[in-house]
């Protein structure tokens, strides 16, 4: 069974998101994504000021078995990116919850979090998608 942080929100689409303290927030793939993906070779992450729109690819994880877009759940101004996985994309598959962040965003409204899934709300998502 996946990991799945009581604290983060998910998004349908296998991405979380962790509210800083500073209001902003970090976006990753999901315990789930990264497994079922296996080992990633590739990370390929937004420049930092790129605006993006909730749904919008804006990242790409290329494993051994393929390549996937990331989506970005919210919408929002990057201003950071995790220029580490450059060289070390295999911290998304040990901690993809931890140093395996992908990007950090300045959100485009409060609101945007509202529409994400809690964890429980994604473990019953895992759990009808039959993982």
């Amino acid at each position: 069974m996946s990991q799945v942080p009581a604290e983060l929100k998910y998004a349908k689409s296998h991405e979380w998101v962790r509210v800083l303290s500073d209001g902003r927030v970090e976006i990753g793939i999901t315990d789930h994504a990264q497994s079922a993906l296996g080992d990633l070779v590739f990370v390929d992450i937004p420049e930092v000021g790129r605006e993006l729109a909730a749904g919008e690819a804006c990242a790409v994880v290329e494993s051994v078995k393929a390549a996937s877009d990331v989506y970005t759940p919210i919408a929002g101004r990057v201003v950071e990116s995790n220029a580490e996985l450059a060289t070390a994309p295999e911290q998304v598959n040990q901690d993809c919850y931890g140093s395996g962040w992908l990007l950090r965003l300045e959100p485009a409204s409060a609101d945007e979090l509202a529409g994400l899934l809690s964890a429980e709300a994604y473990t019953e998502l895992l759990a009808a998608q039959g993982n």
